[in-house]
C-alpha cells in the first residue's frame, strides 16, 4: 500500500446510543440515562456523566454515583434503525456515504469541499442540515484517513493535510480503542499514538502479532483504508394522498387494490418481494393509525390488497374482526394511505418438488386458502403452531393462514413417546417434571427432559400429545370399586383407585389402567390468578384414553388420547 491516506470526512453524533433510545423508546436523554451491555456502561447522557457516571462502570457502581440513573439495554439493532435518518440526511448533501457505526458515518471530503465552498464551510453545512432534518446534534472532523478523521470529530477539528501523524501524536493510547493493546502499551511505558508510533514495524508485529502492527500503522497516520460506500437503499415506500375522505369499506377496498398493485410493482421492479407490510393512514383531523402485518410467505399483489383492505375495514368500522373487541371508529375520513415493505427478500420463483412437498398443488392450494380469507376475513383460515405450556390447550396457538406462525410461548423440543396409562397409582419413572417458577410436584424421580439444557415447563405433561383437546372441559365423577367417589387430598393422596368414569348424564365406563396425579400449583405469588390442579390419565375398557384434571374437587374431562 503506498500514497498518501484519502482525506475523509467523519460525521459523529456523540452518546448515539442514549440518542437512539430516546428516539425509538422515549428515553429522554436530557436526564441521567446509562446504557448498558454486559452488566457495564457503554454510553452514558451528559446528565449522567455529571453526576459521576463514566462508560466502564458496573450498573451497581454507576447507580451508587446517581441513584437516578435510568439504566437501558443495549441494542444494536435500535441505534441502526436510529441512525437511518442521519445517513439518509449525510445523503440528501454528499454520495457515497460509509456508515463506521451507529452513531458515526464518513465521507471523502474531496467531493463536498469542492462544491460547499470549502472543507470546514462542508462541515458546517452538513452539520446544520443533519440538525434541521433529524433534531440531532453532531460534530464532524476531517483529517487524513477514517481512523484520525474519527478522533478529530470528537475535537470538531479540521486537521490540515499532510498534518495528521502530528495530530495523532499527542493523544493516548487509549484512542486505538484496544483496551487490552493500551494496557501493554502503558505498562511497557509507551503512553501515547507518537510514542507507540516511533516504534519500529518489524519489532511491532514481531510482539503484537497482526493486530498489533495495524494498530501501529494507525497511529502513525497510515490508515489506507478506503471509503466502503454503501448504496441507499430504494425508496420502496408507496403512498396515495385523497380529496375526498374515505370513511366507506367499500372506498377502502377499491384504493386499497390500487395501492397494493402500484407497490408490487415496484418491489418487482427491484426483484424484491414484501414478507411484512406496514399500513399507516393519517385521518382528516390528523389522527395517525399504524399497523404491520406479518406473513410466512411472499406476498402477492392480491394479498397486499386482501391485508390493507381488512386493515381498513378494521378501522373504519371499529372493529378488528375479534368477537366482543371493538377499538374506537376514527373520528373522520382517511385522506393519506401509506404501505411500507417492512421486510424484503429477493424474488425467487418456485421450484416445482420432485416428491410433492412444494410445487403446483401447494401454491394452488395457497392460493384457494387465500381466497377463502379474501372472501371472509382473515381468521376464517387458521393453522395451528405448538409452543409451551403445561396444559394441552396452552400448547396450541391458532393463527391466521400466512402469518408467521410464532408460537406464542417458548416451549421444549418435542419429547419422545411414552406409554399413556398402566394400572396402578404410581407414575412412570421420570414422568414427574418439577423445578422452575411455578411448583409442580410429583410421587416419580424428578429429571431434566430438556433439549440443549433449556428446561421445560414445570408440570407439563408427558408425551404424547392428546389428539382431542375440548374447548370446555366436560365436568364427570370418578368413583372407586366401591362405588365411592375418589378424591385427592391437600397432600395428593388418592383416596381410593379410580375404579369407574362417568362424564356428565353419560353411562359408567370401566378404568382399566391409570397413571398420576400431576399437580400444578400456578401463579402461586398472586392470589387473584392462582390456579392448583392434579391431572390424571386413564385408559377404560373400550380402548379410549382421557386427560383428567381435578380442580376444587371437581373432575374434569380435558383432553382424548388417540
Amino acid at each position: 500500500m503506498t500514497g498518501a491516506p484519502a482525506r475523509t470526512l467523519l460525521l459523529w453524533c456523540p452518546d448515539w446510543p442514549v440518542l437512539a433510545a430516546e428516539i425509538v423508546d422515549g428515553v429522554p436523554a436530557t436526564g441521567p440515562v446509562a446504557v448498558l451491555h454486559a452488566n457495564r456502561v457503554v454510553a452514558c447522557s451528559e446528565r449522567a456523566r455529571a453526576e459521576g457516571v463514566r462508560r466502564g462502570l458496573r450498573k451497581r457502581e454507576a447507580q451508587g454515583r446517581c441513584p437516578q440513573l435510568t439504566v437501558v439495554e443495549h441494542d444494536l439493532g435500535r441505534d441502526a434503525r436510529a441512525f437511518e435518518p442521519v445517513v439518509a440526511a449525510v445523503e440528501e448533501l454528499v454520495a457515497g456515504v460509509e456508515v463506521v457505526r451507529p452513531g458515526a458515518c464518513a465521507v471523502a471530503a474531496r467531493g463536498p469541499g469542492r462544491y460547499l465552498g470549502g472543507e470546514e464551510a462542508a462541515a458546517e453545512r452538513i452539520i446544520e442540515h443533519v440538525a434541521q432534518s433529524c433534531l440531532v446534534e453532531s460534530q464532524v472532523g476531517i483529517a487524513d484517513g477514517v481512523f484520525a478523521a474519527g478522533l478529530a470529530a470528537r475535537a470538531g477539528r479540521v486537521v490540515a493535510p499532510g498534518g495528521t501523524p502530528e495530530f495523532l501524536a499527542g493523544l493516548p493510547v487509549e484512542a486505538l480503542g484496544r483496551s487490552a493493546l493500551a494496557d501493554l502499551l502503558r505498562r511497557l511505558g509507551v503512553r501515547t499514538l507518537g510514542d507507540f508510533a516511533a516504534l519500529p514495524a518489524g519489532d511491532v508485529l514481531a510482539r503484537f502479532g497482526f493486530d498489533g502492527a495495524l494498530a501501529h500503522r494507525l497511529a502513525a497516520g497510515r490508515d489506507h483504508r478506503p471509503l466502503a460506500v454503501r448504496q441507499p437503499p430504494a425508496d420502496l415506500t408507496v403512498t396515495a394522498e385523497y380529496d375526498e375522505p374515505i370513511d366507506r369499506v367499500d372506498a377502502a377496498a377499491f384504493v386499497a387494490r390500487a395501492l397494493a398493485e402500484q407497490l408490487h410493482e415496484r418491489l418487482a421492479g427491484h426483484g424484491l418481494a414484501c414478507t411484512r407490510l406496514g399500513i399507516e393512514a393519517v385521518t382528516e383531523h390528523g389522527q395517525e393509525l399504524h399497523r404491520v402485518w406479518r406473513h410466512d410467505g411472499l406476498l402477492t399483489a392480491a394479498a397486499i390488497a386482501d391485508r390493507v383492505r381488512w386493515q381498513l375495514d378494521g378501522w373504519l368500522s371499529g372493529s378488528n374482526g375479534r368477537a366482543g373487541a371493538r377499538p374506537a371508529r376514527p373520528t373522520a375520513g382517511i385522506i393519506r394511505l401509506r404501505l411500507i415493505p417492512d421486510g424484503v427478500i429477493a424474488q425467487a420463483g418456485l421450484q416445482a418438488g420432485l416428491w410433492g412437498e412444494t410445487g403446483e398443488e401447494r401454491e394452488r392450494a395457497h392460493r384457494a386458502l387465500s381466497r377463502v380469507q379474501g372472501i371472509l376475513g382473515p381468521e376464517a383460515v387458521v393453522t395451528a403452531v405448538l409452543g409451551g405450556g403445561r396444559s394441552p390447550a396452552d400448547q396450541v396457538r391458532l393463527v391466521p393462514w400466512g402469518d408467521e406462525r410464532l408460537p406464542a410461548r417458548p416451549g421444549p423440543a418435542p419429547l419422545p413417546s411414552e406409554p399413556i396409562a398402566r394400572p396402578g397409582p404410581a407414575p412412570l419413572p421420570g414422568e414427574s417434571i418439577a423445578g422452575g417458577g411455578d411448583r409442580a410436584v410429583g410421587a416419580g424421580r424428578p429429571v431434566d427432559r430438556s433439549a440443549g439444557g433449556v428446561p421445560p415447563w414445570p408440570g407439563r405433561l408427558p408425551a404424547p400429545a392428546p389428539a382431542v383437546v375440548l374447548p370446555s372441559p366436560l365436568a364427570a365423577t370418578v368413583h372407586d370399586a366401591a362405588g365411592e367417589p375418589v378424591v385427592i387430598s391437600a397432600r395428593l393422596a388418592v383416596s381410593a383407585p379410580p375404579a369407574r368414569l362417568v362424564v356428565g348424564t353419560g353411562r359408567p365406563a370401566e378404568i382399566v389402567g391409570w397413571v398420576g396425579p400431576w399437580p400444578v400449583d400456578e401463579r402461586w405469588w398472586a392470589p387473584a390468578e392462582a390456579r392448583r390442579r392434579a391431572r390424571f390419565q386413564v385408559g377404560l375398557a373400550d380402548g379410549t384414553a382421557l386427560l383428567l384434571a381435578v380442580e376444587a374437587g371437581q373432575w374434569l374431562v380435558e383432553a382424548i388420547y388417540d
